[in-house]
C-alpha cells in the first residue's frame, strides 16, 4: 500500500478567545500524488485546516488543537516551521501577504536562497516555473507595479519553485483571468501527474473539476460534510451555494424550489450620462502607456461588466472614473464636472469604489464603525447612518460580526466588509473591482442579487468571472491592451469567440448553455431561469 501523504484523524481546533471550534472532528486521508479539492463557504474552516497542515497552527495562531496529523509518514508535532515548509508548500489567498521581494526574480528566488540552492540550479528552476505560468516577461519587474492577477501568479511561482512534496493552494485562481486560470490549472495537473500531492481550496469549483481532482473534501460550518469522489460531491452540494457546472446545477435546481433570481435591470441610454470618458490616454510611466484612446459613457440603469485580461487597463480606467488618476489627454466628467476640477472626496458623493484588495480600505476598530465612517463624513444624520449600516450589514451577511475588527475577518469576509462600507454611503454609481474573487458562491450570489436591486443609478464591476456578466450585466465593456475593443449587450459581445479568445476569456458552461438557448430565449438567463424551462424550445 502506498504511504499516505496526509493522514488526518478527528482534527478539532478552537482559536484563542473563541468559544466555538473553527474545525470539528475532521478525518481524511490523502495518498501521495492525489489532487484534492477543498470546497465550502467562507468561514467553513478551510483556511484553518490549511494552517494546521502547514504548521501555522499552533506556531503562529494560538488555540486548542486536538486530534492527530501525519505528513509523509511523519508526526510533525515537534518539527520546526522551516523543516515543515520543505514538506508542505503554501500559496496564500492574498498574494500581497506572500510577496516580499522588490523584484519578481528576487521574490521567486527567496525560498531557494534560504535553502542555499546553487545559483545555476536556482535560475533553472525559476525560469521553468516562470515559463510554465507565462510570466517570464515579468522576471525583472518591480512587484509593487504588478496587477492583482500578476501578483497572484508570482506568489504561486514562489511556492512551486521550492518543489515541495505537498502543495497547499488557498484560492490560487481568485485574481486570474480565464486564460491564466487555464495555465495555472494545467501546471497543477502536471505537478500532480509528476507525483506531487496537491490540496486546492477554491470557490471556483467548476474550474477545478476540469482537471479531474481525485477527491473532494466538503466542509460546512467547521464540520466535514463529505469526503470522496467528485460524483458524490455533486449530489451533496447545493447548486445555489456551490458553483457547479451549469448542466449539473440546472438539473439539480429542477428537482427543488430554488430562490428566484432578481429581474435584470434596464438601461436608460437616452438619459443624460452619469459619467463620460472622452478619448483618454494614460500611463504610469512615459514608456508604458496603460490606456490608449478610450471613449465611453455610463448611463442610468447600466449594470456594466468590465472584462479583459490581466494588465489590460481595467482598474486604471476605473481609477479615472473616481478621480484617483487624471488622464494625460482627453477628459473624464462625472455629472458634467471634469475630474481635474474636483477632489476625490467630492467624487465620492457620486461614485463609490470598492478596491480589489479589501485591506487597502479597512481601518476602523469594528465592522460597524467601518460602515458608519463614510456616511458620517458625507454629513448624514445619525438616524440615517444607523439605518444604512444595519441594511449594509444584512446585505453582505456580516450582522453577527458588527462588533468584530474587520482585520480579524477572513479574507472573503473582508471583501464583503469593504463592499458594505461603500453600500452604506448611498453613492449613485457603485464601482466594484473583482467583487466575487475569493467569495463562496452563496455569498456572492446573495450580495450581488441584493446590490442590483438597490437604488444605485448605475453599477460597474470589474471581473474575470464571465458568469457574473451573464447573470447580472446588461452591458459589457471588453478591454485589451489599454483599449475598449467592445461595448454592448452581453448577448452580442460574449458570442464572439474570436474576440473572447483574443482577450484571454474562456466560455463557461453557463455561457455555453445560454448560447445554445439564445435562439429561443432572446437573452441570457440565470441558472434559476434556465431551470424553469423544460426544453430548449420553451
Amino acid at each position: 500500500m502506498t504511504e499516505a501523504a496526509l493522514e488526518v484523524h478527528d482534527l478539532t481546533f478552537t482559536y484563542r478567545n473563541r468559544s466555538e471550534p473553527a474545525l470539528r472532528d475532521v478525518s481524511f486521508q490523502v495518498a501521495r500524488g492525489e489532487l484534492v479539492l477543498v470546497a465550502g463557504a467562507s468561514g467553513s474552516g478551510k483556511t484553518t485546516l490549511l494552517r494546521i497542515l502547514n504548521g501555522l497552527i499552533p506556531h503562529s495562531y494560538r488555540g486548542t488543537l486536538q486530534g492527530s496529523l501525519r505528513i509523509l509518514g511523519h508526526d510533525p508535532t515537534d518539527v520546526s516551521l522551516a523543516q515543515r515548509s520543505q514538506w508542505v508548500g503554501t500559496v496564500l489567498q492574498d498574494p500581497e501577504r506572500q510577496i516580499i521581494g522588490a523584484y519578481v526574480l528576487n521574490d521567486v528566488a527567496f525560498g531557494l536562497e534560504n535553502l542555499a540552492v546553487p545559483r545555476p540550479e536556482m535560475l533553472r528552476r525559476i525560469a521553468g516555473v516562470l515559463d510554465a505560468l507565462d510570466i517570464a516577461h515579468l522576471r525583472d519587474r518591480e512587484t509593487y507595479a504588478l496587477s492583482g492577477g500578476e501578483k497572484q501568479k508570482v506568489a504561486v511561482a514562489g511556492s512551486l519553485v521550492m518543489e515541495p512534496e505537498v502543495l497547499l493552494l488557498d484560492e490560487p485562481l481568485a485574481n486570474l483571468d480565464p486564460a491564466g486560470v487555464d495555465e495555472a490549472l494545467a501546471l497543477i495537473r502536471r505537478l500532480v501527474d509528476a507525483g506531487k500531492t496537491v490540496l486546492i481550496i477554491e470557490h471556483r469549483v467548476e474550474d477545478v473539476l476540469r482537471i479531474a481532482p481525485d477527491k473532494v473534501l466538503f466542509l460546512e460550518a467547521g464540520e466535514q460534510r463529505y469526503f470522496g469522489p467528485v460524483e458524490g460531491f455533486l449530489r451533496v452540494a447545493h447548486p445555489q451555494e456551490v458553483k457547479l457546472p451549469a448542466e449539473v446545477a440546472v438539473q439539480r435546481l429542477q428537482e427543488m424550489e430554488p430562490r428566484p433570481a432578481p429581474p435584470r435591470r434596464q438601461r436608460q441610454p437616452d438619459a443624460e450620462p452619469l459619467i463620460t470618458v472622452e478619448d483618454i490616454a494614460f500611463g504610469y510611466t512615459e514608456e508604458r502607456p496603460v490606456l490608449r484612446g478610450v471613449s465611453t459613457a455610463v448611463y442610468p440603469g447600466d449594470v456594466i461588466a468590465l472584462l479583459g485580461p490581466n494588465g489590460a487597463g481595467k482598474t486604471t480606467l476605473v481609477r479615472h472614473l473616481i478621480g484617483l488618476e487624471k488622464p494625460w489627454q482627453g477628459r473624464v466628467a462625472v455629472r458634467g464636472t471634469d475630474t481635474r476640477d474636483a477632489s476625490v472626496a467630492q467624487m465620492a458623493h457620486t461614485v463609490g469604489f470598492v478596491f480589489q484588495n479589501p485591506r487597502h480600505m479597512l481601518f476602523a476598530p469594528t465592522v460597524w464603525e467601518e460602515f458608519a465612517f463614510g456616511p458620517r463624513n458625507l454629513g448624514f444624520d445619525e438616524e440615517r447612518v444607523q439605518a444604512n449600516v444595519e441594511r449594509s450589514l444584512r446585505v453582505v451577511d456580516l450582522t453577527d460580526y458588527a462588533q468584530v475588527s474587520p482585520l480579524a475577518l477572513s479574507f472573503g469576509q473582508q471583501r464583503r466588509a469593504a463592499i458594505g462600507a461603500v453600500l452604506s454611503m448611498e453613492t449613485q454609481v457603485l464601482v466594484l473591482d473583482e467583487p466575487t474573487a475569493g467569495q463562496d458562491y452563496r455569498h456572492y450570489i446573495g450580495f450581488m442579487d441584493a446590490i442590483v436591486q438597490m437604488p444605485f443609478a448605475a453599477i460597474l464591476f470589474i471581473t474575470h468571472d464571465l458568469d457574473l456578466a451573464v447573470r447580472y450585466a446588461n452591458r459589457v465593456w471588453l478591454m485589451y491592451q489599454g483599449q475598449l475593443v467592445a461595448d454592448g449587450p452581453p448577448e452580442e459581445v460574449l458570442v464572439d469567440e474570436d474576440l473572447l479568445r483574443q482577450c484571454r476569456l474562456r466560455p463557461t458552461s453557463l455561457l455555453r448553455l445560454n448560447r445554445a438557448r439564445l435562439p429561443y430565449t432572446g437573452r441570457f438567463l440565470s441558472l434559476e431561469e434556465l431551470a424553469s424551462q423544460k426544453s430548449l424550445s420553451e
